[in-house]
């Protein structure tokens, strides 16, 4: 008999408070191994706050994170071996190259002697190896993705949690992100990230769920969600336009 693998990850009740704002409120959700997931909604709406839980750069106020199959509070050193993680307002080491901080990752890791060709093909994929001696100090936002993906991808986790990757990037390179998130998928590997640009959801995740005020509005197959309309049109209709408002001093 087969045995089905664990969830990819697994939130129970999961709550975050900032104050008297509830950022999140008991969310529950289930993402199943092998899933590119993507994670939606307006400003505000709880998504960050829901993947640094994930990532455990903060800790939820109630609720359980499960990662793999493993609690992430009780066994929080095997969860993060087990996770990829690249959020918006991660420091970097400024004062290193692409190459040097590749290396620094692998080195903190303890990975084996295949990172260097691993570090490699990534520099080549994500376009970053035109310059080598390039300081992280001086990359553009959309190079400091990719080498953040690069960084999170690179130790090949079960798991990787992405904060609005494609944000800043270029066509030629979102899709050169998009072909490599696909293959790290076609391997095993769960992707679950967060985006505001809808097309890019439509066309790369398999599943998909919409939260609004730390709530889960809708969630299931992409198909399921947008109907028979797009995602941006479910967006809209789940959280509302904002009001439409003639401003005279612009005519």
């Amino acid at each position: 008999m087969t045995i089905a693998p664990s969830p990819a990850v697994e939130l129970s009740g999961l709550t975050k408070r900032f104050g008297d704002h509830v950022a999140v409120d008991g969310l529950d959700l289930t993402i199943p191994a092998g899933t590119f997931y993507g994670l939606v909604g307006p400003n505000g709406a709880g998504k960050s706050t829901t993947l640094s839980m994930i990532a455990g750069l903060l800790t939820p106020d109630a609720g359980t994170v499960h990662v793999a199959g493993l609690d992430a509070a009780r066994d929080r050193e095997h969860v993060l071996e087990r996770l990829g993680v690249m959020m918006e307002g991660l420091s970097l080491p400024e004062r290193l190259t692409g190459p040097e901080l590749l290396e620094y990752t692998a080195r903190l890791r303890g990975l084996d002697d295949t990172w260097p060709q691993r570090a490699s093909d990534l520099l080549e994929l994500l376009e970053l190896d035109r310059t080598p001696s390039t300081l992280v100090v001086d990359y553009s936002t959309g190079m400091r993705k990719k080498i953040g993906l690069a960084m999170a991808i690179l130790h090949r986790p079960r798991v990787l949690v992405l904060d609005e990757p494609f944000e800043a990037i270029d066509p030629v390179s979102a899709r050169a992100i998009e072909d490599l998130l696909h293959q790290y998928v076609g391997g095993g590997g769960t992707v679950l990230l967060s985006s505001h640009i809808m097309d890019v959801v439509e066309r790369t995740c398999r599943r998909v769920a919409l939260i609004d005020a730390g709530r889960i509005l809708t969630e299931g197959t992409v198909d399921e969600v947008r109907g028979r309309g797009t995602l941006n049109d479910v967006f809209v209709d789940l959280v509302g336009a904002a009001p439409a408002k003639r401003l005279e001093w612009l005519a």
